[in-house]
């Protein structure tokens, strides 16, 4: 399986949008397709390199995952994984009308790869990203 991703210009300064994306309490918020549900009390207010934090989920069924963040470059990147290995990874570029965001959802070093095959297709992983794009644009201001 192959990287996928998707990437808008976002009319915000790449720190603040950063600082929404390093804040746990947010990704319910922007979750494209809903399945972030809530963000664990426990989790840090602001994630850093090699922070772990849990999230409520719900994907046909309800079910709780940690993450771990393992690359950050303050205002400009930030990914994490999970015990199956494949990645969520954002980077904020600045442009002259803000900043271009890019969204990417990374499976070459998953263990399970028959079952990310059965149940994220491409194309609907891609329209989940973009609406991701569009409720971060949102609440940044854009």
């Amino acid at each position: 399986m192959s990287v996928i991703g998707a990437e808008r210009v976002v009319a915000a300064p790449a720190q603040r949008i950063f600082d929404v994306l390093a804040d746990p309490a947010e990704h319910p918020g922007l979750s494209g397709d809903g399945s972030v549900r809530a963000s664990h009390e426990e989790n840090p207010t602001r994630l850093h390199p090699g922070a772990r934090f849990g999230m409520d989920m719900k994907i046909g069924a309800p079910y709780k995952i940690t993450n771990r963040v393992i690359e950050y470059d303050e205002g400009r990147r930030l990914a994490w994984r999970h015990f199956n290995g494949h990645v969520w990874r954002w980077t904020i570029t600045p442009t002259e009308d803000g900043s271009l965001v890019r969204e990417e959802w990374d499976p070459r070093r998953a263990h399970n790869q028959w079952f990310l095959r059965w149940t994220f297709r491409p194309g609907r992983v891609r329209r989940n990203i973009e609406r991701s794009l569009d409720r971060l644009a949102a609440r940044v201001g854009n």
